[in-house]
This record gives C-alpha cells, sequence and structure tokens, in this order.
C-alpha cells in the first residue's frame, strides 16, 4: 500500500495547487520513485489512498502499465492507521508492505524492500519497520523515533531523549495488527505502541540513503543530492 492522501501542508505553497505525492524531483514525481522501487521489488499489484487532489493523482498513476493499481478514496481524510484500514479489503489476509508517498530512498547492498521481506516472521511480528540512522538522514532535524536493539526490539524515544533511528515511511505489517482498532481516523502510532507493549513490533537498519521530503528546504537538498533543480516557488 501507497500511502498518498496526506495535505503537505508542510510544504506550501507548492502543495496549494500540486498534491505532495505529484511533486517532482528530479522532474518526475515523487510517487513514480516510490512505485520504480516497488517494481525493482518484483511486486505488481499496488493499492493506494487518496484525499487531497487525489483525481490528480489518479489520473496521472492510470497510465502506468507495470503495475495493477486499485485505488482507496477517503471522502474524510483517515490518518496513517484509518487509511490502512480502509484498504484492508483491498489488500487481503497476507503480510502487505505500506510505504509513505513522500519518501525517496536508494538501496545499500541488496534491494532494501527485499531484505525487509527476508526479515519478517510472522509468528513473532505484527510490524516490521524499516528505520534509518538520524545522523546520516539528509535535511532531517528532528530528535529522532526509536532506540533498537542488535535484535531489532524497538521502543520509543522519551520527550527528553534524543534517539539515533528515524523511521523511513516503509514497513511490513499483518493485517492482524488491525484487530480491534477504533471507528474513524486514527495514526499507526496508536497500532504501533500497542505491538511494542505485546513484544510485536520489530524493525531493521537502513543501509542505504534516504530522504525525507516534508518541507520547502528538505525538497531543496534533495535535489541537490540527486542533481535534480527543485521546482520553482520552493522558498526556504
Amino acid at each position: 500500500m501507497v500511502m498518498a492522501a496526506g495535505y503537505g501542508t508542510r510544504l506550501r505553497p507548492l502543495t496549494d495547487a500540486v498534491p505532495k505525492p505529484m511533486i517532482p524531483v528530479r522532474g518526475r514525481p515523487i510517487i513514480d520513485d516510490v512505485l520504480d522501487r516497488l517494481v525493482e521489488a518484483g511486486i505488481r499489484r499496488v493499492v493506494v489512498n487518496l484525499h487531497h487532489r487525489g483525481e490528480v493523482i489518479e489520473a496521472h498513476l492510470v497510465r502506468r502499465t507495470d503495475l495493477d493499481i486499485a485505488f482507496s478514496r477517503e471522502s474524510e481524510i483517515q490518518d496513517t492507521g484509518g487509511g490502512v484500514r480502509q484498504a484492508l479489503p483491498l489488500l487481503g489476509a497476507a503480510p502487505f508492505f505500506v510505504v509513505n508517498a513522500k519518501i525517496i530512498w536508494r538501496n545499500g547492498r541488496e534491494n532494501a524492500l527485499l531484505r525487509l521481506a527476508r526479515a519478517w516472521d510472522g509468528t513473532a511480528m505484527d510490524a516490521l519497520l524499516l528505520l534509518h540512522p538520524a545522523v546520516d538522514a539528509l535535511g532531517y532535524e528532528g530528535q529522532g523515533d526509536f532506540f533498537m536493539d542488535q535484535l531489532g526490539r524497538v521502543r520509543r524515544r522519551r520527550s527528553w531523549e534524543v534517539s539515533p533511528f528515524v523511521f523511513t515511511g516503509i514497513q511490513i505489517v499483518h493485517p492482524r495488527l488491525f484487530d480491534g482498532a477504533p471507528p474513524g481516523p486514527f495514526s499507526m502510532n496508536l497500532l504501533w505502541d500497542r505491538a511494542i507493549a505485546a513484544g510485536r513490533l520489530q524493525a531493521l537498519r537502513h543501509d542505504g540513503q534516504w530522504f525525507q521530503m516534508s518541507t520547502p528546504r528538505q525538497l531543496e537538498l534533495v535535489e541537490k543530492h540527486l542533481g535534480g533543480t527543485a521546482p520553482a516557488g520552493h522558498g526556504r
């Protein structure tokens, strides 16, 4: 599943006219780069959730011939957890990838998605996150998201702490993670916290490059790093 329903408020004014997944990086929409990485991993069927300017994203994606794309249209935005839960009938009963449409990543020694799939253990996990070292995340200015031990077990960063790993926006989840989820919009954080308490959330360290593009400054840095040109009006 590719998460493409958000408003992209921190990228305004760019996202006033163009939904965030359609903002070009090196001349191509971010979402196309995400989908290219999925195709490289052998994925052929994708569910994309839509809300803000969803018709623009859908009109673009229906032209792709290398993927079977289904759309989960949200009349009311459902947040990360609610968005996936709404799409569960389209996703089936097996574990599946969930990937944000606002990121760009490059593989390390191996394909990151295939590494994540090999690390998946459904007997021990309800969710498996791909984490990236915060110190190596271009343009990242946060305090991290998680601590992770050598066995892949994670804990949250407490409010006074700085943690070494940031969530990449890439994960594998099992549909049972959503058992008992509340109605309406809710964040994946709710389900992660529940899985952490049950000892069923683990993580894998990404060994390639990862770029977050939540602000005009981050977008500009990524364009420069990858050798492109930031879209007009990126500002600072």
